[in-house]
């Protein structure tokens, strides 16, 4: 490889590389922070600690970094979520889809933070946790319950999830990378066209420069032709 094509590489690799961000939001012991734990090392733990305020955490995936943030999901933090979903990736809601009696404030939150303004067209996933238990919802019944249907300002998608048996994380993941690359293929296409300009005005200035010490007398029939 020729120093030009390396450094070539190396300006595209700048303009290529490929991030995430992601708020996670729901009601407190959805299993917000445990599917953050599964997604970034497959570990699960019964015992955890309710997230007070926020935490976020750096994952990757591939040539993917997912930058996660899990925010509370007790009244009085609900409040913060918009802030922190405002030009995300993609909104995670996490619903229990064991509990019953929750589930219309549950549906009450989502519409609710998805009602502001700032947040128009981000991707939603819904993801309905804590299938391993014999109560949980179907996805249809999950689906209906929630008014996912009436939501057509956005991409919308729901898969129901384990995080204590890993059930579908994998499809999980799948979703979010696929997604991530469908939201990067118009700006790569920009990326793109920029390297090829930079080469295209890197090229020429060489070209004049090279020129310019060129003697005049046999440079009279030069006709150089730059193609990018």
């Amino acid at each position: 490889m020729g120093v030009w094509e390396a450094f070539l590489n190396w300006l595209r690799s700048l303009f290529f590389k490929q991030e995430m961000e992601l708020s996670l939001i729901g009601l407190q012991n959805a299993g917000k922070t445990s599917l953050v734990n599964v997604v970034a090392t497959g570990g699960y733990s019964e015992d955890m600690i309710p997230t007070v305020g926020f935490n976020m955490r750096k994952v990757t995936k591939g040539n993917v970094t997912i930058k996660l943030w899990d925010l509370g999901g007790q009244p009085r933090f609900r409040s913060m979520w918009e802030r922190y979903c405002r030009g995300v990736s993609a909104i995670v809601f996490v619903v229990d889809a064991a509990d019953h009696d929750n589930l219309p404030i549950s549906k009450s939150e989502l519409h609710d933070v998805l009602s502001k303004p700032s947040l128009n067209g981000i991707p939603l996933l819904v993801l309905g946790n804590k299938i391993d238990k014999p109560e949980a919802l179907t996805k249809q019944v999950l689906t209906d319950r929630m008014g996912l249907k009436s939501i057509t300002d956005r991409e919308v998608c729901c898969f129901m999830i384990s995080c204590k048996n890993s059930t579908n994380i994998d499809c999980v993941i799948d979703w979010l990378l696929a997604s991530t690359v469908a939201h990067h293929s118009h700006a790569d296409s920009c990326a793109t066209a920029s390297v090829y300009s930079f080469q295209a005005f890197f090229m020429s200035n060489y070209l004049y420069e090279w020129c310019k010490f060129w003697p005049c007398s046999d440079r009279s029939g030069l006709d150089v032709h730059l193609v990018v």
